[in-house]
């Protein structure tokens, strides 16, 4: 192998990969980039087993070959070298030598034969708008469970439609849904799918980086989901098992509305959380007519209060919630000015939706807190 690349280019690819990158080394070469030079372009892969990454990059190839390096040394490595064009190339006993202006390194590389062999992409199944799918990832990624034992909730829910796309996360304690129409899917039949905690983060940064109009293709076969944009391919296993009936869940009885700004209501739970129990995070909502009094209290910190005016003429109601929870919706929707919060009782869930901005699919259902 020796070719030469760009540096900017070759950053930006192996940033997309790294998140397929094994940290812990369980096996050696999982922790590697394998480099494959052929014709006009370098294919850069990485996997650790449960996500895979390939893309490929503008490349001049002086000879076809192989290598597997260090993964973070090399991008590192890379990182650091100025702007310019940058030379791998591949030396004996599978060591590979960069080299650009007066600096070069040589990395211990390892066979390419050890590097997995990765699942061949099938026909694709739908094409989805990249800015509305790294929407959907946005607003219901955070909702995950993040316990290994809850395997179901180890991932988000995504089900495909002729007409749209529906995506639901959960860990239990909350719920975050998002449907949004689409009518140029080109799908046959539904599909729906459990994307796992992982694959679903790197799908949001692949998604985001689409640039306007880029649409994602999604593919699967037996054993894994498929999404491709431009030269990049990202592979996951499909999780297996029954996703909670999450429709059940939502909230259909919530009869006291009140709607608030969006900045207004999360710089006042920030401030009351610095006061509240280090353990529950816990913040009380106390719903008068006019007013919603916010309140934290610690035997640790202290008190804390404040007031909110609002229109609210309904009879009174207090509740309480993590706060940790409510800042993690309030920055999915910190492009919306208002949002409105649909209450029934202190035992009962409580929905949170975005006021005035087109996004009425939507819906984050949080349970209450006793504080």
């Amino acid at each position: 192998m020796d070719c030469f690349i760009e540096k900017c280019d070759l950053v930006k690819e192996l940033q997309f990969v790294r998140s397929a990158v094994e940290k812990r080394a369980t096996i050696p070469v999982l922790s590697h980039f394998l480099l494959e030079a052929d014709g006009f372009e370098l294919r850069i892969s990485a996997t650790d087993l449960e996500i895979a990454a390939r893309t490929t990059c503008p490349a001049k190839v002086k000879t076809n070959g192989s290598a597997a390096v260090p993964g973070m040394r090399f991008l590192e490595i890379i990182r650091s070298a100025p702007d310019g064009e940058i030379r791998c190339r591949g030396l004996e006993n599978n060591w590979v030598n960069v080299t650009y202006g007066r600096s070069s390194f040589k990395l211990v590389g390892l066979p390419k034969d050890d590097f997995p062999k990765l699942p061949r992409v099938p026909e694709a199944v739908a094409k989805i708008n990249a800015a509305l799918l790294a929407g959907c990832v946005e607003r219901t990624g955070f909702a995950m469970s993040a316990e290994e034992s809850r395997y179901c909730l180890n991932g988000a829910l995504l089900k495909l439609r002729a007409d749209g796309v529906t995506m639901v996360a959960t860990d239990g304690h909350r719920l975050a849904f998002v449907e949004a129409k689409h009518a140029s899917l080109g799908l046959k039949e539904e599909v729906s799918v459990l994307v796992p905690r992982k694959a679903l983060f790197a799908l949001g940064r692949l998604a985001n980086e689409g640039g306007d109009g880029a649409a994602v293709e999604i593919s699967k076969n037996k054993s894994h989901l498929f999404f491709a944009l431009g030269s990049r391919v990202l592979a996951a296993r499909l999780l297996e098992g029954q996703f909670p009936n999450y429709e059940s869940v939502l909230p259909k009885e919530n009869g006291k509305v009140i709607e608030l700004d969006r900045e207004a209501f999360e710089g006042t739970i920030r401030r009351a959380v610095l006061l509240a129990d280090g353990q529950t995070h816990g913040v009380c909502l106390a719903l008068e007519k006019g007013r919603l009094d916010i309140s934290s209290s610690s035997a640790d910190y202290g008190e804390a209060k404040e007031v909110i005016e609002t229109a609210y003429a309904g009879n009174p109601l207090q509740i309480g919630f993590n706060a940790e929870y409510l800042l993690d919706f309030l920055g999915a929707v910190r492009s919306a000015t208002g949002i409105r919060i649909e209450l029934k009782d202190a035992q009962s869930a409580t929905q949170f939706s975005v006021n005035g901005d087109g996004s009425a699919g939507y819906r984050y259902v949080l349970m209450p807190l006793r504080l």
